[in-house]
């Protein structure tokens, strides 16, 4: 592990130094007391069964009991509190991770499937908990066990001994090397899984789409390829293992042909008594246990560190964040102006092209034009889910560029109605809290019945209080809307963006929620991205988008007189209604 990569998983330790330690005593015991079954069995075979020490052996049998009577205890401890540990640590990175989360801007949203997030989440953070817990034991634990039987095995014959540990820096050349194919095969087994993970979120948030155009047959296959991939890096990961394990486990085989050949031959010689000769067996064996346990460490910790890996990259993503000017914006009255604004998405090129736009208190400004000409973008812009770079223009609320205001006091005075309405799975009530979330329950209703859906709620066994289903899937799109305008409602912000919020509902329902937008405008400064133009025909002012650019602005008596793009626009588009009718 880096070690800058070390230090902050280290850190994680900190609230948890006291029981960690506790911890490791518990296992640095079960080390020691491991010890004393070889040292016991050494006198026994040399000193109390020769001299017939009856008493005693019964003696030296019931220490060793009673030892391994406080071991049972002193790894339910370690079992039991290690793994807490571990679990803590996690719940502490979770909750890091998932707050980091809701601080990043737009951008990594739109560069991140919610899949391969989940993954990060949940599998790696638990590779990183197993190794938080097994990774200091188990390397006291072997390593302790390691020293006191090679110190043990040195006090009987040190000849012997080190003929014995000659085969360690073999073992030890032998793990470095294959640890490093190791570490990345199993980093790209662990995308390969997200991969995995994106592909499930993805079919599964629109199942509804895959049946209503029959086409799991297609959702299978673009599973399979993902599956695939995870197969492929499985088999790199895993004969990658296989060679480190088979490799490592084929030298700790050498110890015991050592032992079996160079021990015969001390005790022939006389060197070794056959009571020595029995310790050593006993002894490498509590050797070779420690090894294998750190030779099958490396698989946790590859895991462990390549889950903490994908964990900080995207801890250390750049999240949103104030201005070191910034200041609180109060008393909002509403007035908005684009001040020669362009603007680039990261992976495209240029969407908005020097846009001037101004809206004054109170007034309502409609955005039209072909899709893909920046009226989102623009929507997107003014509550600064996007932020616009030094040289680009400005966007001024009152006055004030947004990027010298504080991120949560711009949104706080900004409500935004979309076409596309996501609610939480939970109830009505909570959905319609989301607006704010101190409002009473008098406030709650009179929200709905603002936005014309409290008599709906009313009709419903379980009310206010009625589960909705994911995504609101219990309801229709016209009553999703009217939920969404209630929690807009309980905000109430100074100013409004009604992103095309009729254009997929149909002529009855835009109707009822043409009437609720329309009382939920008034008074407030509102921008408007219209895809049905006869549902702006009473805006303020226009203005024409195409390409990046305003090409025209004016009321729609004052365009429609102009007779250019607006004209032709609205034309088009009620001849289109008539050849529907």
């Amino acid at each position: 592990m880096e070690k800058n990569l070390l230090k902050r998983f280290v850190s994680y330790y900190r609230p948890h130094r006291k029981m960690l330690a506790l911890d490791l005593g518990a296992s640095f015991l079960i080390s020691a007391t491991g010890m004393v079954y070889p040292i016991i069995t050494n006198r026994m075979l040399n000193d109390y069964i020769p001299n017939r020490e009856y008493r005693t052996i019964v003696t030296a049998g019931i220490i060793v009991l009673i030892l391994y009577v406080i071991r049972f205890f002193l790894r339910y401890f370690v079992q039991f509190y290690g793994h807490m540990i571990g679990v803590r640590m996690q719940s502490r990175m979770r909750t890091d991770l998932f707050a980091h989360l809701e601080k990043l801007p737009f951008h990594f949203y739109d560069d991140h499937e919610t899949g391969r997030i989940m993954t990060r989440i949940t599998s790696d953070l638990f590779e990183v908990c197993e190794l938080a817990h097994h990774g200091p034991e188990n390397l006291l634990i072997s390593s302790v066990m390691i020293l006191l039987s090679f110190i043990y095995l040195m006090t009987i014959d040190p000849v012997l001994t080190l003929i014995i540990f000659a085969c360690v820096p073999l073992l030890v050349w032998v793990s470095l090397h294959f640890r490093k194919d190791m570490r990345s095969a199993f980093d790209d087994r662990r995308k390969s899984n997200a991969r995995i993970n994106a592909a499930v979120e993805s079919s599964v948030t629109g199942i509804r789409v895959t049946k209503a155009y029959t086409n799991a047959e297609k959702e299978i296959e673009k599973f399979a390829v993902g599956d695939g991939e995870f197969v492929d890096a499985s088999r790199r990961a895993y004969r990658a293992m296989a060679r480190f394990f088979s490799s490592t486990a084929f030298i700790t085989d050498i110890f015991n042909v050592i032992i079996l050949i160079a021990g015969g031959l001390f005790l022939y010689d006389g060197r070794i008594s056959f009571g020595d000769y029995s310790t050593f067996i006993v002894s490498v064996n509590l050797f070779l246990n420690p090894v294998n346990t750190l030779i099958n460490f490396m698989e946790q910790f590859q895991n462990g560190v390549s889950g903490f890996k994908r964990f900080t990259e995207i801890m250390d993503e750049e999240p949103e964040k104030d201005a070191e000017d910034a200041e609180e914006m109060k008393e909002v009255r509403g007035e908005i102006e684009f001040k020669n604004v362009s603007y680039a998405y990261p992976s495209s090129g240029e969407v908005l092209h020097h846009v001037d736009l101004k809206i004054r208190k109170g007034e309502k400004l409609a955005l039209v034009g072909p899709s893909g000409g920046g009226k989102t973008t623009l929507c997107h812009l003014l509550p600064n889910f996007y932020e616009l770079e030094e040289g680009n223009g400005a966007i001024l609320i009152d006055g004030k560029d947004i990027r010298h205001l504080t991120l949560d006091s711009v949104r706080r005075n900004i409500g935004i109605v979309q076409q596309d309405v996501f609610l939480f799975a939970g109830t009505i009530r909570d959905n319609i809290l989301y607006g704010r979330l101190d409002a009473t329950e008098e406030e709650v209703i009179s929200a709905a019945k603002r936005a014309h859906i409290h008599d709906y709620i009313m009709t419903l066994k379980n009310g206010y209080d009625t589960e909705i289903g994911e995504r609101g899937v219990k309801l229709s799109g016209g009553q999703k809307q009217r939920l969404s305008i209630a929690r807009v409602f309980l905000k109430d912000p100074a100013i409004l963006i009604l992103d095309e919020a009729t254009s997929a509902l149909d002529n009855t329902t835009e109707v009822l929620i043409q009437q609720a937008l329309d009382e939920l405008c008034e008074g407030r400064t509102t921008l408007v991205v219209a895809h049905r133009l006869s549902t702006i025909r009473n805006a303020d002012e226009i203005a024409v988008v195409i390409g990046g650019e305003v090409k025209e602005r004016g009321t729609h008596d004052e365009l429609m007189r102009a007779g250019g793009l607006y004209k032709t626009l609205y034309s088009l588009q009620f001849r289109e209604n008539d050849l529907t009718a």
